[in-house]
């Protein structure tokens, strides 16, 4: 039986008050991975339990890790070290998580057994060769679809050697997938990127007691070594905040403090480009938890303009693009977004999937190529098709703060994948949500 999950919001008046959304995806995500392969016994608080990174447990306890489940956002990992995986008795289903596919292809690729990684349709759907490719330099054997997509298979006991790549795009999944293949390949292995992306995972390498050297552009590992555990306190996920953000800058009289959010410098373009967009938002208790920067966000309701957004900053807010649509779409005159094809090869093609929402609610969007350029208006209401796309979904909520007449979203259901909690936390900050359930065979 399939559930299909639909958002019905009527227009809402302002956000206020204090909220902690859920711990970061990203870093969730990468604490599993190393986690199980370190030495020892390593603790995550602050987990996020969202779909996606269930998915990456799941794919590890069937790889002979013992797991302790999440219980109060709170993980416990039994490593088995580098070499301590063994062959799954069936495929792995990923879900809907590309991170956690494209990043564990590095990790395979090192394995001395075959495996197989699979998905859901949206993560079938999306390129994998930006992985497989380096990987196959590097000594792997994949098999993929046709096009390029999932299913992989990975054929275990290949003798993996460094190599410096340098990437195409700019792409921390595929830097990190590099950079965690290295840990098994002979030599040095070093990723040299176009531009910055984020950068959780040398954090957290050299958390867990594993040198990376960065110089410039240029993120290197050498293999051979091992992983110690260690504790690893996950901040609140500032893709996940980035909604409430938007929400508080864009609904007059709102008044939204954001509880220990992760600042790292490498995804800070949700506040950048807000800021630069006229919004009002400030910083406090700034510290360190753990590898990572961390801060409480206070956002006041602002009167946003629009902006050509700078090209540097696309790639440290990438996840972010479709509510910053949705900023741009209430602020006043023309944004103008380039250099963001990599929008079209998410969960959807958000490039294409928000220009089609921004205009059935009466905005003037017009997709490029690489981008968008949208002219700000009165927003009214309308039937949105998120195509399965939790963050198309999030954003169009948002778009309700300045919208005329009721929203009504579709196809919601992987909400679930980023934020479990989404249309609580929603309600709480004063938004008139509700979610629709209906089921099929």
């Amino acid at each position: 039986m399939n559930t299909s999950q639909q958002f019905i919001v009527n227009p809402s008046q302002k956000l206020q008050g204090t909220l902690h959304v859920p711990g970061d995806k990203s870093i969730s995500h990468r604490a599993i991975m190393l986690g199980a392969l370190a030495e020892g016994t390593t603790q995550i608080n602050g987990f996020l339990e969202g779909e996606d990174t269930k998915a990456t447990l799941q794919a590890f306890e069937n790889m002979g890790v013992s797991i302790d489940r999440p219980d109060q956002k709170q993980v416990t990992l039994h490593g088995v070290g580098l070499q301590g995986l063994h062959a799954p008795d069936r495929p792995l289903d990923l879900g809907n998580s590309g991170t956690s596919m494209r990043l564990l292809s590095g990790l395979m690729a090192g394995q001395a057994f075959s495996v197989e990684m699979g998905g859901d349709i949206y993560l079938s759907r999306r390129p994998m060769r930006r992985v497989t490719d380096p990987l196959t330099t590097m000594g792997a054997q994949i098999e993929t679809s046709e096009k390029g997509m999932p299913p992989l298979k990975i054929k275990g006991g290949q003798r993996l050697q460094g190599i410096n790549y340098t990437m195409p795009i700019a792409s921390a999944q595929v830097k990190s997938c590099l950079l965690l293949a290295g840990l098994y390949a002979q030599g040095t292995t070093c990723a040299i990127e176009p531009s910055v992306t984020r950068d959780h995972t040398e954090r957290m390498l050299r958390g867990f007691g594993y040198a990376v050297k960065k110089e410039g552009q240029r993120i290197c590992l050498q293999g051979g070594g091992k992983l110690q555990a260690t504790t690893i306190d996950v901040p609140a996920d500032i893709s996940s905040a980035a909604f409430f953000m938007v929400g508080a800058s864009i609904a007059q009289g709102s008044d939204l403090l954001l509880e220990h959010v992760g600042i790292n410098p490498t995804r800070t373009g949700i506040i950048n480009i807000l800021r630069q967009m006229g919004a009002d938002i400030s910083l406090h208790n700034q510290r360190d938890v753990g590898f990572e920067p961390v801060a409480d966000i206070q956002i006041r309701a602002s009167h946003l303009h629009g902006i050509d957004i700078p090209k540097e900053q696309v790639p440290l807010a990438i996840d972010e693009f479709p509510v910053l649509f949705i900023a741009a779409a209430c602020a006043e005159g023309k944004t103008v977004l380039t250099g963001a094809k990599e929008l079209r090869v998410k969960e959807s093609d958000r490039i294409s999937v928000m220009a089609e929402g921004l205009q059935t609610l009466g905005i003037e969007a017009i997709p490029t190529p690489e981008g968008m350029v949208i002219h700000g208006g009165q927003l009214k209401g309308g039937v949105i098709n998120s195509h399965g796309d939790h963050r198309i979904a999030m954003a169009f909520t948002i778009a309700s703060l300045c919208a005329k007449e009721t929203i009504i979203i579709d196809d919601c259901a992987n909400v679930a994948t980023s934020f479990p909690n989404f249309v609580n936390l929603a309600q709480t900050a004063g938004i008139d949500i509700q979610l629709k359930n209906s089921f099929s065979r």
